[in-house]
């Protein structure tokens, strides 16, 4: 149960401490005065989103914090999981600060948590019944999620909701691969094609460079024969001339004869024997050069040829043989993924059909837990109706089962009214007016928060579309709500706030330019005044007190 909330500097409230107790709290006060700020700082703390809008104007951050006593023992048993329990037993601290730029950050037990913390907690703690819950019961999209609580389905569907999910993933991933049935053989196509031009030209590392310098060689034909021929008739002569190899063999004679005269030509001598073999050397090189010169023009053609493949595959593949080597492996690659697409067709499909037959077997359960549980929501929820003022209405939950799996199995549910007698059930978005409908979802919570953990319910201004009677009605099962569990109402009615075992008052003033919000109990002199003002406006008569006098006295709040 919540036990202290304390908000400050959110929105119009600079600073608030309100103590709750046990039975039906009833907030109420001028329009505009900051009762809904009440609920969005405790939704704050919850988990739910939160702008740096919330935050007072001027102020660089606003701080909710709030205790909750007597915990059910799942909650005790979360918190020990979660390691958050607190050193006081059977109590419960959550804070929350929102910056001004929209930064926020939690504590449990004073421990910093996420967000995501407040949202596992919050079913435990309270629950917020807001005017747009009365939108989502017209919604039949919604009607499934409410018999599935009260049927309990939330562990076949947290089995059910994910066989589902890798349905749709599988159903989708075989449509891809038939869809693009084409494109995948046009692909294969390209990529043969591509593989087959790339191996049967056969590349080596390198050859490239090795056919560039052929190529060069034959360009410069005529040259490098006309200069070995010149150094050939340099070094060896002709019948005419004698070539350098002679004359130095004439030279080395010549000084070899003077060394036998003195040993000081030796060295001249030993200079030109050097010299002698250099020149033999390389006139032997050149001679052998010449005589192996090949200037064949079928090679320098299949030269050409083959660099000019090369190129192209360069154009194509990429700007060197390494990148065309490495694009080669990637579409062999490739080439094999798309070849075994039938094979992964065939698979996904096997996979497809033994998952379906998984998710039929929980949908059947799933509906075989609906079907059984329709008859029971019915009969509770025509029991709450008859109490406020609803006693000829008939309701249906009607559970209507098709073919075809959805993220809530097979089924679809209907919840139909009928508010006049004689007339057939139809659909709430269609019969139910404002009043109805406040009533029908005050029904159904009280039905589906019989059986939960949550320590505390909280009606945010269900009274719309109510008056008189039935407002009577509304404000007696919310005083029977509140014997079982705590309840928090918001109301603009004197009929329901009578009811109320305590009464807060939000109050909106004005001081030094800004506005200012109070929470604060009332007195009974206090309350008399706040009903004879829901009951009369802003002149509060005689007249208006005494009637407020007896409402209270009716709802056994007399003073």
């Amino acid at each position: 149960m919540l036990r202290l909330l304390h908000i400050e500097n959110i929105a119009v409230i600079e600073r608030a401490d309100i103590e709750l107790e046990d039975g039906l709290t009833v907030l109420s006060g001028e329009t505009g005065a900051g009762k809904s700020i009440v609920i969005d700082a405790i939704g704050a703390l919850l988990g739910r989103r939160v702008s740096r809008g919330l935050v007072r104007a001027g102020a660089a951050k606003g701080f909710v914090s709030a205790v909750f006593t007597a915990l059910s023992p799942a909650l005790s048993a979360l918190l020990d999981e979660l390691a958050l329990a607190g050193d006081e037993p059977d109590t419960l601290h959550i804070q929350r600060q929102i910056t001004s730029e929209g930064k926020s950050s939690c504590r449990v037990n004073m421990r910093p948590v996420s967000v995501a913390v407040l949202r596992k907690l919050a079913p435990y703690l309270i629950d917020i019944h807001g005017q747009n819950d009365g939108q989502k019961l017209l919604d039949e999209q919604h009607h499934t999620d409410y018999l599935d609580s009260y049927a309990g389905c939330d562990a076949l569907m947290a089995v059910y909701r994910p066989k589902h999910q890798a349905l749709l993933a599988l159903r989708r991933e075989i449509t891809a691969l038939e869809t693009g049935e084409q494109e995948r053989s046009q692909r294969i196509d390209m990529l043969t094609f591509h593989k087959e031009e790339i191996e049967q030209a056969q590349l080596q590392p390198g050859e490239d460079e090795a056919l560039a310098q052929r190529k060069a060689y034959f360009d410069h034909a005529e040259r490098i024969a006309a200069a070995l021929g010149q150094a050939r008739l340099a070094l060896e002569g002709d019948d005419d001339t004698a070539g350098a190899c002679a004359l130095l063999d004439q030279t080395a004679a010549a000084l070899a004869s003077l060394s036998e005269v003195s040993d000081a030509f030796g060295g001249l001598f030993g200079q030109a024997e050097e010299v002698r073999l250099l020149a033999a050397d390389l006139r032997d090189g050149v001679c052998d050069r010449t005589g192996h010169l090949e200037f064949s023009a079928a090679e320098r053609e299949w030269v050409e040829q083959r660099l000019d493949l090369i190129y192209r595959l360069k154009q194509k593949y990429g700007g060197t043989l390494a990148e065309i080597a490495a694009y080669h492996e990637a579409i062999c690659a490739e080439l094999e993924s798309l070849q075994g697409a039938d094979d992964r067709r065939a698979g996904l499909r096997r996979q497809y059909r033994a998952q379906l037959v998984e998710a039929r077997a929980l949908a059947v359960q799933l509906t075989e837990a609906r079907l059984a549980a329709a008859k029971r929501l019915e009969e509770a929820i025509v029991h709450e109706l008859a109490d406020l003022d609803m006693e000829k209405v008939k309701l249906r939950v009607a559970v209507r089962t098709g073919t075809k799996l959805t993220a809530h199995g097979s089924d679809s549910v209907a919840f139909q009214i009928s508010v006049n007698p004689g007339e057939p059930e139809k659909p709430l978005s269609k019969v139910a007016s404002g009043g109805e409908l406040s009533r029908i979802m005050l029904a159904l919570k009280n039905v589906l928060t019989a059986n939960e953990e949550v320590g505390m319910l909280i009606f945010d201004e269900i009274d719309t579309g109510v008056s008189g009677h039935a407002a009577q009605q509304i404000g007696r099962k919310l005083s029977a709500i509140a014997r079982k569990k705590q309840t928090l109402c918001v109301t603009h009615l004197p009929q329901i706030a009578a009811m109320g075992d305590h009464h807060l008052l939000i109050a909106k003033s004005v001081r030094e330019g800004r506005s200012y919000t109070d929470v604060s109990p009332m007195d009974h002199a206090r309350r008399v005044d706040e009903l004879a003002r829901l009951l009369s406006g802003e002149q509060i008569s005689d007249a208006a007190r005494r009637n407020a006098e007896e409402l209270l006295r009716a709802a056994g709040q007399g003073g």
